[in-house]
């Protein structure tokens, strides 16, 4: 008879964790295979990520080398976040039959063998083809870290392992972009992205020696009618796709305005040089407090009260980045990133309350629409900058905001006709 269900939370990607996460065991906080676990998905998350942005703090250097604009340039980060959000469904149902470790180990190794490729890229063309197959064999490690955590560690530790993969995750993004920034100084772009490269490779052989093996997985056969069956019912659900719509547009704004600002800063009046550039990415520890404090928020304003303010904050530094002062930009990046942030732990947070059936599967149609909106944003972004300047751009992302304002406003129009209409249906 198997074990009574014990109430853990239900993970996205998880299979059935409920009672393989609570045997005796599972890994806990205090033993050594924990923090090997921790320590391993922290190393992956970091590399990864690392990986995956680091071409846009160099994209007005690699402009420069090859003699492209900055809409062709910015194809080699809109190229990686694309095939991201184009395989992270598929691999995510991949890993429930071939296995959690599988999928990351395999995701891994190709992806930090194609970054130790990519300076060597011979022209434009070839770079964005290998970001491309760096981007989809960077989707296997989301698809699958969430649903090993899930069944390998108690429920009790497992906020604080993904937790720790997430911080990995945005450590990554940050650190790719200023390790590239300050090595392109010294030694040019293609010199920055070996070192990341390099402190990848790193990364991934610390991944590979820590990792416990799973002793909780148990292999699902594929059943693309289920999947397919599951997936469309969460695309016909109107509270899924308006959270869709909303990860989407939050990050065609956050891909915009980061693929574009090197470019703004390397020009005239402020002329910074290409580690200053990578720098200003430090700005991203400042989404890691207004992620956090998204709970709050939501507890304090309601989620549509939180996407306001989150709206609200983004769309005030946009504004505040028109003027022609460093000190404004920063600032004004600063409220992109905390409004951005903010915005996006609210509706990536209800997808998985909503959801619920297919949880793994909604949560992956979300990265593959905020992926998609990166991908938009970075490339709509750049072209609109060799257009018509930075106010262009900004424009464009203003755009995206009135976009999550048009969809919040119609989320609480829809909630409160579906008020009314409930004592009548009575």
């Amino acid at each position: 008879m198997p074990p009574a269900h014990t109430g853990a939370p239900v993970i996205p990607g998880a299979s059935t964790p409920s009672f393989r996460a609570c045997a005796p065991e599972a890994h806990e906080p205090g033993r050594p295979g924990y923090r090997r676990l921790s320590l391993a998905l922290f190393a992956a998350g970091l590399a990864t990520f690392a990986l995956l942005y680091s071409t846009q703090a160099l994209l007005p250097a690699i402009s420069g080398g090859f003699g492209v604009t900055a809409g062709q340039a910015s194809w080699t980060v809109s190229a990686a976040t694309g095939a991201l959000a184009l395989f992270v469904l598929p691999l995510s149902a991949l890993s429930e039959r071939f296995g959690r470790t599988r999928m990351m180990t395999w995701s891994m190794v190709i992806a930090v063998g194609v970054g130790l490729l990519v300076p060597f890229a011979p022209n434009l063309e070839w770079l964005v083809a290998l970001r491309a197959v760096q981007g989809a064999a960077i989707a296997g490690i989301p698809a699958s870290a969430m649903a090993y955590l899930a069944e390998e560690v108690k429920p009790k530790a497992l906020v604080a392992a993904i937790g720790l993969f997430v911080a990995g995750n945005s450590i990554g993004g940050m650190s790719g972009r200023l390790v590239t920034g300050w090595a392109a100084q010294a030694w040019g772009w293609r010199g920055g992205l070996l070192t990341v490269g390099l402190m990848s490779l790193a990364c991934a052989a610390a991944f590979l020696v820590l990792l416990p093996r799973a002793r909780f997985f148990r292999a699902a056969s594929l059943n693309p009618r289920a999947v397919g069956r599951t997936v469309s019912g969460h695309l016909r659900d109107p509270l899924l796709l308006r959270l869709y719509g909303i990860g989407a547009l939050f990050m065609t704004v956050f891909g915009a305005v980061y693929t574009v600002i090197g470019y703004r800063l390397v020009d005239e009046p402020f002329s910074l040089g290409q580690g200053l550039i990578g720098s200003i990415f430090l700005v991203y520890l400042v989404g890691t407090v207004s992620s956090a404090a998204a709970g709050q928020l939501v507890a304090r304003l309601g989620r549509r009260g939180a996407l306001y303010l989150a709206v609200t904050t983004t769309a005030a530094g946009l504004f505040l980045s028109l003027a022609d002062s460093l000190t404004a930009i920063l600032l004004g990046l600063v409220l992109i990133t905390a409004g951005f942030f903010a915005g996006h732990a609210v509706a990536s947070a209800a997808v998985s309350r909503t959801a619920k059936t297919g949880r793994a599967q909604a949560s992956a149609l979300y990265q593959s629409a905020y992926y998609a909106g990166s991908s938009a944003g970075g490339t709509l972004g750049a072209l609109a900058y060799h257009s018509a300047g930075w106010a262009a751009t900004v424009t464009l992302a203003l755009l995206a905001v009135a976009g999550v304002v048009t969809i919040t406003l119609y989320g609480s129009h829809a909630a409160r006709s579906a008020r009314i209409a409930a004592p009548a249906a009575r």
